[in-house]
């Protein structure tokens, strides 16, 4: 503002010198009355000249002055409509993690229910020392070909997965059973009973390390060289 003001103040004296020139010499002349009138005149123009470029450039500055004020206004919305869209979107992560960790619960309180299902396989002599689900999975990878030397490798592997417990879950990883399954409906493959009977758990799991590592010892090699198998 204060620009414009000073070419209005220099446009103005410019203007009163050369009235004042001006009158000097028509002062002299001899029409006297109608060369000031001229020069009243010119004066004039001279003025409103300089008063309409100085609402000009005003207007013009008021137009950036508002161009930048609804930039601003545009990204604050802008802005605004982020926040409002990330909010929206935690709070849709967060239902979404209590709805599975819900149904997660229910699914572990129906499987607690449910009966385990008992062996009715054969239990080889070699395996008659063992009890519970170690028995089973004895009697299994016996069953599966492999030698009863295997055994105490596959009983270290699935007591540091489980503690061969079937209805084990891993609360961080979701993994389930006696061979920690992940996802546990993997075991599906075996039988529909994989929730709550062992010999379906086992029989996936052997599946499982002879697929990947060949034997228990190989699976049990790889768990302690890698912390997983």
């Amino acid at each position: 503002m204060s620009r414009l003001w000073s070419r209005l103040g220099a446009r103005t004296a410019a203007v009163a010198l050369l009235s004042v020139g001006v009158a000097g010499g028509f002062y002299l002349g001899e029409d006297r009355e109608t060369q000031q009138q001229g020069l009243t005149a010119q004066v004039g123009a001279e003025v409103d000249q300089a008063e309409y470029e100085y609402q000009r450039e005003r207007q013009a500055a008021y137009q950036v002055q508002s161009a930048r004020q609804r930039a601003a206004e545009y990204q604050a919305k802008l802005r605004a409509a982020e926040a409002a869209k990330e909010a929206a979107e935690r709070a849709r992560r967060a239902e979404e993690a209590a709805a599975s960790r819900k149904r997660e619960r229910e699914r572990e309180a129906a499987a607690a229910k449910q009966e385990t299902k008992p062996y009715e396989g054969p239990i080889p002599a070699s395996c008659a020392e063992y009890s519970g689900n170690r028995k089973i999975g004895c009697a299994e990878m016996i069953k599966a070909g492999f030698p009863i030397k295997e055994f105490p490798c596959l009983d270290k592997l699935w007591t540091k997965e489980s503690g061969w417990n079937h209805k084990a879950r891993n609360s961080s990883s979701g993994a389930y059973g006696i061979p920690q399954a992940l996802p546990g409906s993997k075991m599906g493959s075996v039988a529909d009973d994989w929730e709550t009977n062992p010999a379906t758990q086992v029989k996936w799991g052997l599946g499982y390390i002879e697929g990947r590592y060949d034997t228990p010892c190989g699976a049990w090699a790889h768990s302690q060289a890698e912390g997983w198998y």
